[in-house]
């Protein structure tokens, strides 16, 4: 999943971003509002984290401007111990939740969690496909009732990403935007390189694959073993 983060503190953005990565998540990180904006113009988000004392344009502005074009995109606003009035009206705004400064890091990732699972798309505990298993709470991966599997972030993403999506072709494109972030470097192989390796892992010694690839388009993980 792909996060925008916008935090003028660049050291709380460095700490919560690598926090992020370290749970599978996509983080693009901006400092300002014109950045924050840009950002969200030209990308597809999950959840988007705002700090209320961002430089201008604010965080309301942000949140209004973005309400109005119709995104209804999750909103966690991080704030200084606003007023009960400030808090009422980002919430009128449209902010989802809010979340006072300083907060425990498991408290923050909690409220990510929470949001996410108000989703369109409700983020499940678990997903099955098959005799594939992941438990997002321990994220262990196991398929047949073996050993766990062990996965990278990346891999981790991308099959959290196929799972939600069972016998659905997922074209290269969405997984790109969904798990990789803007530093993405389109031209390179990377794609290719984690879902192959993803494969080894998931499909490597099974009885039947999951994981296929259709050719110039993308990839699709099937319910039954084929």
């Amino acid at each position: 999943m792909r996060l925008l983060l916008v935090e003028d503190d660049a050291v709380l953005a460095a700490a919560l971003a690598e926090a992020l990565r370290a749970q599978a998540y996509a983080v693009d990180v901006a400092h300002d509002g014109p950045s924050g904006d840009k950002l969200h113009f030209v990308n597809s988000y999950d959840l988007i984290i705002l700090d209320w004392n961002i430089p201008p344009p604010s965080a309301l502005d942000l949140l209004r401007r973005w309400r109005a074009q119709a995104d209804g995109t999750p909103v966690l606003m991080l704030h200084d111990q606003l007023k009960v009035e400030d808090k009422v009206s980002g919430l009128d705004t449209g902010a989802d939740d809010l979340l006072p400064k300083p907060f425990a890091l498991e408290e923050f990732l909690a409220h990510i969690r929470s949001l996410l699972r108000r989703r369109e798309r409700p983020l499940h505990a678990a997903l099955t496909v098959a005799d594939l298993h992941m438990d997002r709470a321990t994220r262990e991966v196991t398929r047949g009732g073996r050993d766990r599997i062990g996965l990278s972030p990346k891999e981790f993403a991308l099959l959290e990403y196929l799972l939600m999506r069972p016998d659905e072709v997922v074209s290269r494109s969405a997984l790109i935007d969904h798990v990789w972030d803007d530093s993405f470097d389109s031209m390179s192989n990377v794609l290719d390189v984690t879902v192959h390796r993803l494969r080894g892992k998931i499909d490597g010694g099974c009885n039947g694959r999951l994981l296929h690839t259709i050719k110039g388009v993308g990839y699709v993980l099937h319910s039954r073993r084929t």
